[in-house]
């Protein structure tokens, strides 16, 4: 039988928490030592053996959806409740990437109700550690309370019954290949702490914190406030940034190339790098929202905050308006009132001057932190004091492809005459600021737009009105080709009377009948996308980079647009690493990473963002992990986190509330991660140049 410990507090570790060593109870569930009975785990498309060193080896084959495993609880169910998480150490034996999910199962569970499930992705040979949370956050209420407007939040319950865990599940979701990996020290770890539901509101304080909870670096008074710069002025006075560099964070001590008083690009020892104006090697560390303003809104849960100050007091202006909520509740909502407690804390910590003294606390900030460059959704005034390179971000509204779908909206029309002509005025509006200025190191265009697969715009095109741009150019490519509507009826099995019947039709066709054609004409959006905003940014900024529009969900085919017309891609890329990043098969050219954090629940928020740690020192860990891959990755030639500053307790207009600053919500730096990026700094010209 399984080897298992039954009782809380049997094994004591100590996790480390904001620099403070806590005793956590674990739960050991099992172990794979002497004694284990193969036998008893379930496999499903998989075999499983024990490994020389103790871990249990799994080999998943290719038949399967879901091809994995399962461990069954020895005496029928585990009693989790006291725990926040299970963790689980993987090792990925096989040659390719594999990405290993774990679905901790209640009586019942279907693998959407009854169940919770995270996964890891892991290259080739790689070792992690996977963590399930059982909770969504580590308070427990009493009772169920409805809470709105935010990503996360304390709850009562969620999707699982901790007190009644029956089995866990390990696999992997549609596999292309065979897999092997082990597992190893499977546990449930971590304490829930419980609130009353009762005394739970108002839940924010005056500084915008949790009311219900304390922990390291939280800000309790003004005179906390006060001290905490204090103490930050005399850290970063004690560490000015890292040597040999120039006045833009490029290498003064490593190899002189060409000079253009621009940023540029080039290969140098098979590396890609920019350079920077003055002719040395940069590698782009750098933050994105780099800004003091980060509103939350308030509207039907004005009950959630103690002492909101009065509309006629000093803190009177961080009231606002918003009308930005593509998602969550606030999403009928145009405008919701707003109040942004980071600002009121500026106000406090610096006073009436706080803008200016926050800009320029900034520029320190990023300079002691070996950090080089401001990156997307950052404050102009802050960046166009010219003291650190930045990234130029232009969008603009344009007419939609109507039949086209994405996260964030519709996919422009780029072949609409309105497409190019509102480039063209948003980039006119740079004139005197970003654009022809050498600190800025060039321009993304719009951001993680719904690229889909790699027929879905062409698709979207066909399912638009006639009056479409796109559509009008489909229909005339088909005519080229085909001819007269017949023949292409008889290659894709439809039935239009004429071209103009096509042009009225908002239907799809069969995709596999008329694939090669819709992959064509997906092509020529793709490229037409792109061509058109390289050639306005050449027009009008010829020696800045153009960076692409920031991938999340993309293709090959679209990525291959890319390429052709960028000097750099740019991935938004939130994963726990991008050692083995790269473009499509045969593209030599240069990447540049967006966004990508990692967040904890160990400083009083709710959400981990998009890729969850443990807690702080471990997120310092995966970022230094994440950065020095980058540097080792021959393409990429910077890496931008996401972002500045800790989102609002209780999220912005879509909800987001992510633990995910290099500061909180009181401008107080988390050491953890500013001493991770500093080693990184001081060392990332020579690292990636020897590596």
């Amino acid at each position: 039988m399984f080897k298992t410990v039954r009782i809380f507090a049997v094994v004591v570790a100590v996790l480390v928490w904001g620099g403070v060593p806590l005793a956590a109870d674990e739960l050991v569930l099992f172990e794979f030592g002497g004694g284990f009975d193969v036998k008893t785990v379930e496999a499903t498309d998989a075999v499983a053996v024990l490994s020389p060193s103790g871990a249990l080896r799994v080999r998943t084959g290719r038949e399967n959806t879901w091809p994995g495993i399962t461990l069954k609880a020895p005496q029928g169910k585990w009693d989790l409740a006291r725990c926040e998480y299970l963790s689980v150490d993987i090792r990925n034996l096989g040659r390719e990437s594999v990405t290993v999910s774990c679905r901790v199962d209640n009586p019942g569970a279907d693998g959407s109700s009854n169940c919770v499930t995270d996964s890891l992705t892991l290259a080739a040979g790689a070792r992690g550690t996977l963590i399930v949370r059982l909770y969504p956050t580590p308070w427990v209420l009493s009772r169920p309370v409805e809470i709105i407007g935010m990503r996360g939040w304390p709850k009562a319950s969620d999707k699982l019954d901790p007190a009644n865990v029956t089995q866990l599940l390990f696999f992997v979701t549609k596999p292309r290949t065979e897999h092997v990996f082990e597992i190893d020290n499977i546990k449930a770890a971590g304490r829930v702490k419980h609130v009353d539901a009762d005394t739970l509101f108002p839940m924010i304080d005056e500084f915008g914190q949790f009311v219900h909870d304390d922990w390291p670096g939280k800000t309790h008074s003004l005179a906390e406030l006060k001290a905490h710069q204090e103490a930050e002025l005399k850290d970063v006075a004690a560490h000015p940034g890292p040597d040999g560099r120039n006045q833009y964070g490029g290498w003064a001590a490593g190899p002189q190339l060409e000079a253009t008083g621009f940023f540029r690009v080039e290969k140098h020892e098979g590396k890609w790098w920019l350079v920077d104006p003055a002719g040395r090697l940069f590698w782009s560390h750098g933050i994105d929202c780099v800004r003091a303003a980060n509103d939350t809104p308030i509207t039907d849960r004005e009950h959630y905050f103690r002492d909101l100050p009065a509309a006629d007091s000093e803190f009177g202006p961080f009231y606002g308006r918003g009308s930005w909520a593509p998602h969550g509740y606030y999403n009928t909502y145009s405008p919701y009132r707003t109040y942004c407690f980071s600002r009121a804390n500026l106000l406090r910590k610096y006073g009436s001057g706080w803008s200016d003294a926050f800009a320029a606390m900034t520029h320190r900030r990023l300079k002691s932190w070996g950090m080089n460059t401001i990156a997307n959704w950052s404050d102009a005034g802050i960046y166009l004091m010219r003291k650190t390179p930045y990234t130029g971000n232009i969008s603009f509204s344009a007419k939609s492809i109507e039949g086209s779908e994405g996260y964030w909206g519709k996919f422009p029309d780029p072949f609409d005459a309105g497409f190019g002509n509102n480039l063209r005025a948003s980039l006119e509006r740079e004139r005197g600021r970003s654009l022809n200025d050498p600190w800025c190191i060039g321009y993304f265009v719009h951001n993680e737009l719904g690229w889909g697969d790699e027929v879905s715009l062409a698709v979207g095109a066909l399912q638009s009105p006639a009056d479409q741009a796109a559509k009008k150019a489909f229909v005339e490519d088909l005519k080229v080709k085909y001819g007269g509507v017949d023949m292409l009826n008889a290659a894709w099995g439809t039935a239009h009377a004429s071209w103009q019947v096509l042009l009225d039709s908002r239907e799809a066709p069969d995709k596999q009948k008329a694939g090669e054609d819709l992959k064509a004409f997906y092509t020529r959006i793709a490229e037409k996308y792109f061509e058109v905003i390289r050639d306005e940014i050449k027009r009008q900024a010829p020696k800045q980079l153009y960076m692409g529009c920031r991938f999340a969900w993309v293709n090959d085919r679209a990525a291959r647009a890319a390429a052709k017309y960028c000097d750099i891609v740019c991935y938004n890329r939130y994963d726990y690493s991008v050692a083995n990043h790269k473009l499509p098969d045969g593209i030599d050219m240069p990447i540049i990473v967006g966004e990508f954090h990692f967040g904890a629940l160990d400083r009083g928020m709710f959400h981990t963002g998009l890729k969850k740690t443990l807690n702080q020192q471990d997120r310092a860990d995966k970022y230094t992990a994440y950065v020095q891959g980058a540097l080792r990755n021959p393409y990429i030639v910077g890496t931008h986190w996401f972002q500045y500053k800790d989102q609002a307790t209780t999220g912005r207009g879509d909800g987001e509330n992510y633990q995910i600053g290099f500061i909180d919500i009181c401008d107080r730096p988390h050491p953890e991660i500013v001493t991770a990026a500093r080693k990184i700094g001081d060392a990332m010209y020579g690292y990636r140049l020897e590596q």
